[in-house]
C-alpha cells in the first residue's frame, strides 16, 4: 500500500508539495491525455514500470535546462557541423517513442514506455502538446527525443540514440528552437550525468513550481512544428 493517494475518476491531484519523501505525488487515475495535462501543469508526471499502477510523480529537486545555459561543447559542435545528421520536427513520432522504448528494453529492469503509455502520448501528440525531435543519418532515424509543450515549457519525457551523440544533436536543435519561441525552461525531470554535462540545473520544488506557473501564463506552441525546426549553428 503506497502512502499516497489514490486517485479515482474525476478526482484532482493533491498539490506537488505534498509528495512523499520519493517524490510520488499520487497513484491511480489512468492515462487519459487530459489527466496527463493536468499533471504537467500542476508540476506532476507519470513514471512507472510494467505491472504496477500509474504513479505520479513531483521530485524534489528537479532538474531543468535552461536554454541559454546549455553547453554545447566543442565536441558535440563538431559532430553538429560534420556528422551528417538531419533534424526533423514532429516527422515520426511514433517512430521516436518506439526507439525510446527499444533502447530502454535493452536495460535490465525493462521499460517505463509501456502500452498505455505509447497510446496517451500519441493521442498527445495528435492533440498538438506532444512533439519528437528527431536525429536522422542517411535517411534512417537514429536518435531523437519527444515530450509535451505547454505554455512556455517544454517537459522532456525520454531521448535515445542508435549512434554516437545523435540524441545529443536533438537535444541541441531543441534548445535553438527553445531560444527562438522564448521558452522559459526545458524539464528534465531527473538529473542524469548525461544532462547535466549539457548544462542542466537541478532546482528546489518551489522553485520550479513558481517557474511552471510563470510559464503557464504564455502561448502554449499547439500543433505540428514540422516547419518550425531550426537550422542548427
Amino acid at each position: 500500500m503506497l502512502d499516497v493517494p489514490y486517485l479515482r475518476a474525476g478526482d484532482h491531484f493533491p498539490p506537488a508539495t505534498s509528495a512523499n519523501l520519493q517524490g510520488i505525488v499520487a497513484y491511480g487515475g489512468g492515462l487519459s491525455p487530459d489527466r496527463i495535462l493536468e499533471a504537467y501543469r500542476e508540476g506532476i508526471f507519470p513514471w512507472y514500470a510494467p505491472g504496477d499502477p500509474v504513479l505520479w510523480w513531483s521530485p524534489d529537486p528537479r532538474c531543468i535546462m535552461l536554454p541559454y545555459e546549455f553547453k554545447k561543447r566543442k565536441s558535440l559542435d563538431k559532430r553538429i557541423r560534420n556528422g551528417g545528421f538531419e533534424i526533423r520536427f514532429d516527422y515520426d513520432f511514433s517512430g521516436t517513442i518506439r526507439g525510446c522504448r527499444e533502447v530502454d528494453d535493452r536495460v535490465e529492469q525493462g521499460t517505463w514506455i509501456v502500452a498505455d503509455m505509447i497510446e496517451a502520448y500519441e493521442s498527445l501528440f495528435t492533440m498538438g502538446y506532444a512533439h519528437s525531435i528527431e536525429a536522422y543519418l542517411d535517411g534512417e532515424l537514429v536518435g531523437g527525443l519527444y515530450g509535451v509543450s505547454i505554455g512556455s515549457a517544454f517537459f522532456g519525457e525520454s531521448m535515445f540514440a542508435k549512434v554516437a551523440d545523435a540524441s545529443k544533436v536533438a537535444f541541441a536543435a531543441l534548445v535553438e528552437f527553445a531560444m527562438d519561441e522564448g521558452f522559459t525552461f526545458i524539464d528534465c525531470q531527473i538529473p542524469t550525468d548525461h544532462l547535466l554535462s549539457l548544462g542542466a540545473i537541478c532546482v528546489e520544488r518551489d522553485l520550479f513550481l513558481t517557474m511552471l506557473e510563470d510559464s503557464a501564463k504564455n502561448k502554449t506552441l499547439k500543433g505540428s512544428w514540422t516547419k518550425k525546426f531550426p537550422k542548427l549553428k
